[in-house]
């Protein structure tokens, strides 16, 4: 039986667009019937998400690895000092806001069975994109959904049960494609995979992103333009964030 929710968040320096993230977890967890713990792995930070964090009551954890993967491992490993028993495992990103539900959505699962939940994603605010990337990118969104679920993963809108986690492997040392190479390994095994359209996730459509080839870099390859050129982060003491 499922009595304690997990939910971890990667981030490379995210202090702009962590607070809302946070809060909108912290508030889907609020009136769950079970113990919660929200984890920020602050990855090779430059500037105050660490300290953002540390503000809004969540446990944080520093790392040096400028790496998705690893990062989200760690919040997962974290999660799991007390053992996999009756422990379900979410996660989102730094620039992603979940839904009131969320938490609800997660548990619901959790209890009835499921080994695996692969969320879907919303883009409510487009304007740092052009119309030919937002057209484009919904009309290839919907063709992947299907009658009984869909064929999206999303790091920004993952869940999985503890035990589960454990017999995988828990996530891969990758600087992308980490939720990806979760899901798959779990379909390898037959483990229960769950495709929930259900509950989206509202995520950042921004043009520079955190991790290589994640989802402004999926955006970019979307557009006739080239990409923006990587920004230049000043150094501050403090640390944080890191999404995929």
């Amino acid at each position: 039986m499922v009595n304690r929710i997990a939910v971890v968040v990667p981030a490379h320096d995210e202090e702009a667009l962590l607070p809302g993230c946070l809060t909108s977890v912290l508030d889907s967890l609020r009136h769950l019937p079970v113990r919660s713990e929200v984890i920020v792995v602050a990855d090779d930070c430059r500037d105050a998400t660490a300290a953002v964090a540390e503000r809004l009551g969540v446990v944080v954890l520093t790392v040096r690895a400028r790496n998705v993967g690893r990062a989200r491992a760690a919040g997962m490993a974290h999660a799991l000092r007390n053992g996999p028993q009756g422990l379900w495992l979410a996660t989102t990103d730094a620039d992603s806001r979940v839904p009131r539900r969320w938490g609800g959505w997660q548990l619901r699962h959790a209890r009835a069975g499921t080994d695996l939940l692969v969320g879907t994603v919303r883009v409510t605010d487009w304007a740092p994109r052009s119309a030919l990337v937002r057209e484009r990118y919904e009309i290839r969104y919907r063709h992947g959904l299907t009658g009984t679920g869909h064929r999206h993963v999303h790091g920004a809108n993952l869940g999985c049960a503890a035990t589960a986690y454990e017999r995988l492997g828990g996530f891969a040392d990758l600087r992308h494609g980490e939720d990806h190479d979760l899901v798959e390994r779990g379909r390898r095994r037959a483990m229960r995979v769950v495709a929930d359209a259900d509950c989206a996730v509202r995520t950042s459509a921004r043009r520079h992103g955190r991790a290589p080839h994640g989802f402004a870099g999926h955006l970019d390859a979307l557009d006739d333009r080239p990409p923006a050129p990587p920004r230049h982060h000043h150094t501050r003491p403090g640390c944080t964030r890191q999404s995929s």
